[in-house]
C-alpha cells in the first residue's frame, strides 16, 4: 500500500480506466492487465510491477533505480523487453513513467 492507502492494483485500474478493452488476467505471479489482448504489466503480490517495454530500450530501463530483468524462476531471464520494478520504484511519478513506457511499446505491436 501507498501513503494514500491505495494498492498498485488499484492504482493500476484507475489509471487504466479510459483504456478499452482491459482485461485482468492471474499470470506472472500476480495479477496481468492486458489491454486490447497483449499484457501491458503485472501488478505482483509484492506490490512490485513487471513492465512489458522496447527490448531495445531494455538496457537504459532497467539502469533506473528499483529495476532489474525480470526473471522467470531463478536464473531464467525474460529478456530485455521484461522489466521488474519494486514497489519503491512506484511512488510518486514512478507508475506513470512506467505505464507509458508498457503504452510506448504496446502501441507500436498494433
Amino acid at each position: 500500500m501507498t501513503a494514500t492507502g491505495a494498492s498498485l492494483t488499484d492504482r493500476v485500474r484507475a489509471a487504466l480506466a479510459h483504456e478499452s478493452d482491459v482485461r485482468e488476467v492471474r499470470m506472472f505471479g500476480g495479477l496481468s492487465f492486458m489491454v486490447r489482448g497483449a499484457m501491458l504489466v503485472a501488478v505482483r503480490g509484492d506490490e512490485s510491477l513487471l513492465a512489458r517495454v522496447d527490448p531495445e530500450r531494455g538496457n537504459e530501463l532497467v539502469a533506473r533505480t528499483g529495476t532489474s530483468r525480470a526473471e522467470m524462476g531463478t536464473g531464467r531471464d525474460m529478456g530485455p523487453g521484461w522489466i521488474h520494478v519494486t514497489a519503491e520504484a512506484l511512488d510518486g511519478d514512478g507508475l506513470t513513467f512506467w505505464l507509458d513506457a508498457a503504452r510506448a511499446y504496446h502501441a507500436s505491436l498494433r
